[in-house]
């Protein structure tokens, strides 16, 4: 699966088979049966958010078909996306595969074509040559014209949750000749939000910077910008004790070291969870114990016997994270929950 070692981690470690391919089987078992009983479709529509690998399963469809780099022809609907491009391909389609059972036709970001390119295009799917297969890829289902999607097997990718993208990262740092803090993994599973292709992206920052090939959850920190551990506890533990002035002042100093608000609220809610967890399920300490630090865990323990922490403070960083992204002020909604939870303590 690894291919040279110049290239990004992305690419090195992209999927070559089906059995490769982590967290979405809800694909990979329909293709697999599709290819042994045949019976594959002459169009796909594959939608998904990014990096939860829609190109890669592609590419991989089309080598399980035996068609050859010769007859892959990929097409960025982003920067190809008129009329013009689509008459072009309804010609092409209709000569013979080089080497092949079929021309295989990706068509990445395919919701960037114009109504035209769509209409053009149409007249093709409605009538393929038998030699054809195309692939759409979407981020945004809801922008492919319903005539379209009609004339399509459809496939919803998952963003792969957490635990996988923390093996997948292990996994490769250890084929780079890494070690990865279980806690780092976690940290940069976290900070990836559903993606395989920024998981990897940030991992490939962190081996670079590493001395010594073992990479704790500080180096992540520095790398990635994310707020430092120490500071997520001080906000924490102030939460829970209603402390509105400490949890204001820490937050205070992220805004000046320039922190991600989004991230810093997304790290909160992760412990404050554990915490949760801890209280009302104790008896999975031992598995949720391999996700944090063993300074975050010892906090966690302490602060799941204490009355302020709740699933309503839980809820009220939840809802402030959710308003983050349109707040006119980034940290205001984090500010504003940190207020609501002291108000309702002090009644």
């Amino acid at each position: 699966m690894k291919e040279t070692h110049h290239q990004t981690l992305y690419r090195a470690y992209r999927p070559s088979g089906f059995g490769e391919v982590r967290g979405q089987s809800q694909v990979t078992d329909v293709l697999k049966a599709a290819i042994k009983n045949k019976k594959v479709a002459h169009a796909y529509l594959f939608c998904g958010s990014r990096g939860t690998g829609k190109t890669s399963v592609a590419r991989i469809l089309a080598r399980e078909l035996e068609v050859s780099d010769k007859d892959i022809y990929e097409i960025d609907a982003a920067s190809n996306r008129g009329i013009n491009e689509m008459r072009e391909l309804r010609e092409s389609v209709n000569t013979m595969p080089f080497e092949s059972p079929y021309k295989f036709y990706i068509i990445d970001e395919a919701h960037m074509l114009t109504k035209e390119a769509w209409n053009a295009f149409l007249k093709t799917l409605e009538e393929p040559p038998a030699h054809v297969i195309f692939v759409m890829a979407t981020t945004e289902r809801d922008k492919v014209p319903d005539t379209i999607q009609s004339r399509c097997e459809i496939y919803t990718f998952k963003q792969p949750n957490r635990e996988i993208l923390a093996e997948i990262v292990t996994d490769v740092a250890k084929s780079e000749g890494y070690s990865l803090e279980r806690s780092a993994a976690e940290l940069v599973a976290l900070l990836a939000e559903g993606s395989f292709r920024d998981a990897l992206s940030i991992l490939q920052k962190v081996l670079t910077v590493s001395a010594d090939k073992k990479i704790d959850v500080a180096e992540v920190e520095k790398v990635t910008g994310a707020p430092r551990s120490e500071l997520i506890r001080t906000i924490l533990k102030a939460i829970t004790e209603k402390d509105a002035s400490a949890a204001l002042k820490a937050i205070q100093s992220a805004i000046e070291d320039n922190i991600d608000m989004r991230i810093l609220a997304r790290l909160i809610i992760h412990r404050m969870r554990v915490v949760l967890l801890l209280r009302h399920a104790p008896d999975l300490a031992k598995e949720i114990g391999k996700e944090l630090s063993t300074e975050d865990f010892a906090l966690a323990q302490e602060l799941s016997k204490q009355p302020g922490a709740t699933s309503d403070v839980l809820r009220i960083i939840l809802e402030a994270h959710a308003t983050m992204a349109y707040a006119a002020v980034p940290h205001l909604p984090l500010e504003m929950a940190v207020m609501d939870i002291a108000d309702k303590g002090s009644k």
